[in-house]
């Protein structure tokens, strides 16, 4: 007899980049019927795979006065179709879903703590997003942070009890498609980007890949190349994701960025896997993540990484063996990382090719994907 689990998040590409290759494995491997719940998002409807159920709820981002119809709405998915198993994660959607997975009496009600949103606030943001991420943890029956950094920091914190945490393997959402990234079109891929955005051979490349906001440290990050870039002309700081915020726009160091040769927005891209292969370095000086994908991602195309000391990216690179850790919101620091790196190719190699092997070794996506069938089975069979 069929499995049946539902997907939830706030919107779609969450749903796209996390969940659907391993949902697919679930269905042709472990007989799970697969329903999946964001916006609505015609793209996405026509994407999915035809015997996937795709129900589109809008959940928007920050506070949304309907969350009454909303969770309404949910429960009412769940009570006509009395999943084995729900899975939510990003945090509007986990708090509605906790809530009508609850009131729907689901018995496997999984939060995938794909970060944790207070971590980085301070004041009365931080209290309040504190008492909603223990709502969610209290009316789930299975939490799953996708680091041992953020289930060390749950516990500590009080959100929830040993017994109802664990992590998937090694950690990480989803796992690395070594296929995608795969090492051995590295020098192809990376004179192809060179190419596109006509950079002089000699360049040194400074990567960062995700939303481009503060919580991202990228005001720390543009600070630091305002001053590497300024006695090293060869480093170009290549910027790719979302404009996500207006907190810079204004500001002379965003207009200095702007203004600079050496620094390329180049918004979202596809082939991501490309622009990785492009560069010599990759930053990720954040305030607070999940994980943080971005760090395997680099490293699977053997890319040194520059981290903050935060549970999730320090998870996921091993520090002076694959990458460099520094504190949160330090910019001298990151100055001190990005010009080690640059000056000492001998130690950047190393920290290369250490990188392949780490990911090869930790995060590779079947595997990932088989602990994950193994475990669903796991809380349906305990459920009963």
């Amino acid at each position: 007899m069929s499995k049946k689990i539902c997907y939830v998040t706030t919107i779609a590409p969450t749903l796209q980049t996390f969940v659907l290759p391993t949902a697919e494995y679930l269905h042709k491997n472990g007989d799970y019927d697969i329903t999946l719940i964001c916006d609505h998002n015609e793209n996405f409807k026509n994407m999915i795979p035809d015997y996937m159920k795709y129900r589109p709820v809008n959940m928007e981002r920050g506070i949304d006065l309907t969350f009454i119809r909303i969770i309404y709405h949910l429960y009412k998915i769940f009570k006509e179709e009395q999943f084995d198993i729900v899975q939510y994660s990003t945090p509007n959607a986990s708090l509605y879903t906790a809530i009508a997975a609850f009131l729907a009496r689901i018995n496997v009600r999984l939060y995938a703590q794909w970060g944790i949103y207070y971590v980085g606030s301070s004041g009365l943001k931080r209290k309040i997003f504190k008492v909603i991420e223990k709502i969610v943890c209290s009316l789930s029956t299975a939490i799953q942070p996708d680091s041992y950094g953020n289930l060390e920091f749950s516990l500590s914190e009080g959100l929830y009890s040993q017994s109802k945490g664990s992590v998937i393997w090694n950690g990480s959402a989803c796992g690395i498609d070594l296929e995608r990234f795969d090492i051995q079109n590295k020098a192809q891929w990376r004179q192809e980007v060179f190419n596109e955005l006509d950079l002089p051979p000699d360049s040194i490349i400074v990567g960062f890949v995700g939303r481009i906001n503060r919580d991202k440290g990228i005001y720390e990050l543009l600070q630091a190349m305002q001053q590497v870039i300024s006695t090293n002309h060869k480093v170009v700081l290549l910027l790719i994701g979302d404009f996500e915020e207006k907190a810079l726009e204004g500001t002379e160091l965003y207009q200095w960025s702007l203004d600079c040769p050496n620094v390329l927005y180049c918004g979202r891209k596809m082939d991501i896997e490309k622009y990785y292969a492009s560069m010599d370095i990759f930053a990720l000086p954040s305030y607070r993540e999940g994980f943080g994908m971005v760090v395997i991602e680099a490293q699977a195309l053997g890319v040194p990484t520059i981290v903050t000391n935060i549970p999730g990216p320090t998870d996921a690179m091993v520090e002076s063996k694959t990458g460099l850790t520094i504190p949160v919101k330090n910019t001298e620091k990151l100055v001190e990382a990005v010009e080690r790196l640059i000056e000492d190719k001998e130690f950047r190699d190393y920290l290369s090719n250490n990188s392949i092997d780490f990911v090869k070794e930790k995060f590779e996506a079947n595997e990932f994907r088989r602990q994950v069938l193994n475990d669903r089975n796991r809380l349906i069979q305990k459920s009963k």
